[in-house]
């Protein structure tokens, strides 16, 4: 089993405690690989949107992001953490998730993305946990991923793990041991359902593209689901 987390802050904080109490129960059967931003990618895309029309090897950034994106395809469950600023996910996070825009449905999904599994952990005190996990799932969503899970740690006295009171720290360890217990009791060697939604935005972007490739068959998304045979009627599920 191959776990791929990255992490949305280097703040070893509340988020990143979660995260260490989730992947816990996976330390001894599973081979984890993790990134922490912005140290593993410290860029802005630039909007030039060369990796939609040219490919993405041609973003000047690719350096980074292919070093990020081989362990997410390989990967059997995709790990996000992002504590939440104000009531988004931070900064770093989307900037990564700016880079992945090749990877939408509309663009150049990869086949491997329908059969993964996704968690999303976030906290924050007061309300905004829940838009910064949006802003996460959003993007996984739209990569093609159904099974997503999103963990939201509320905080009402303090950011501060240490600080936290003895019953909330106690309530966080326990929602989260059960959330790793759940996912680890399902079978990895089977891909999760595609869910109607996903399936739904597919076939549309399918029509899409079918149009696209025939006005012009070197158009590079076009080519590429033709080449994956999803305009004849294949499926990446």
């Amino acid at each position: 089993m191959k776990i791929t987390v990255i992490n949305g802050t280097e703040k070893h904080g509340v988020t990143w405690r979660l995260k260490e109490i989730f992947l816990e129960r996976f330390r001894e059967q599973a081979e984890i690989t993790e990134f922490y931003l912005p140290k593993d990618c410290p860029c802005f895309c630039q909007g030039c949107a060369g990796c939609i029309f040219k490919g993405e090897h041609t973003c000047k950034d690719f350096s980074y992001i292919r070093k990020i994106a081989e362990p997410l395809l390989e990967s059997d469950l995709i790990v996000m953490t992002s504590p939440a600023y104000v009531m988004h996910a931070t900064g770093a996070m989307k900037a990564l998730l700016d880079h992945f825009a090749y990877l939408w449905i509309p663009h150049r999904p990869a086949p491997e993305m329908f059969s993964k599994r996704a968690v999303i952990i976030t906290q924050c005190l007061g309300a905004g946990a829940r838009s910064a996990a949006a802003d996460i799932k959003h993007s996984l969503s739209w990569w093609g991923i159904s099974r997503i899970t999103v963990f939201i740690g509320k905080l009402m006295s303090d950011i501060v793990w240490e600080k936290l009171a003895g019953k909330k720290r106690a309530e966080l360890i326990r929602r989260m041991n059960r959330l790793s217990k759940k996912l680890a009791a399902e079978d990895f060697g089977k891909a999760p359902r595609v869910s109607a939604v996903t399936k739904i935005k597919f076939l549309f972007c399918r029509m899409m593209q079918k149009s696209l490739h025939e006005n012009d068959s070197e158009y590079t998304d076009g080519k590429y689901w033709a080449q994956q045979g999803w305009l004849d009627g294949k499926r990446p599920w």
